[in-house]
């Protein structure tokens, strides 16, 4: 038995969940999301509440269980709440800058890197080496991350490049006379 998969979804007010055959639509102040759930989970809602459960007991039934609450979740919190990453510059001269609704950098790099967000995404520089990545799916907000990470990503010897905000990078000794 899965544990996540057994965990009930609690809709709040401020979202409607509509469910047509395998298709779970959720829509809220943040935006729409939709998705088509496997056919060997059934997914009912009663009383605001999302439950689900697999339809025999196969192995792919049972894990395809727990994932597809988790993503009906995921699509709940982000039309509600919704998802941020944030990524820090750390070097000099690196820095970022949005122009318009595109996110502008300098890395280092003999020329600058435009980053066009994707549909539901939406980039904020509070500070020149901080960039926040906000959005109704976790999925992209989480990849177009890592994309731009993956530009620069922090070297292991100064600590330079692109990182997630808190994240820790494992430094090495330089070479010694």
């Amino acid at each position: 038995m899965s544990r996540i998969g057994k965990k009930i979804i609690a809709v709040p007010a401020a979202a409607t969940v509509t469910i047509d055959g395998q298709t779970v639509t959720v829509k809220g102040p943040k935006g729409q999301l939709s998705w088509t759930v496997i056919d060997l989970i059934s997914v009912k809602l009663e009383n605001g509440e999302i439950t689900l459960a697999p339809v025999d007991e196969s192995t792919r039934a049972k894990s395809m269980w727990g994932l597809s609450r988790t993503l009906i979740a995921n699509m709940v919190h982000g039309v509600t709440e919704g998802f941020e990453q944030v990524l820090e510059l750390v070097g000099v001269g690196y820095r970022a800058a949005l122009k318009g609704n595109d996110l502008s950098l300098q890395l280092g790099f003999s020329h600058e890197i435009d980053v066009v967000p994707p549909a539901g995404v939406t980039f904020a520089v509070p500070k020149q080496t901080e960039i926040r990545i906000s959005g109704s799916d976790k999925q992209a907000v989480g990849e177009i991350a890592a994309k731009i990470r993956r530009i620069r990503p922090p070297e292991p010897y100064k600590g330079k490049g692109v990182r997630y905000a808190g994240e820790k990078v494992r430094r090495k000794e330089g070479k010694k006379k």
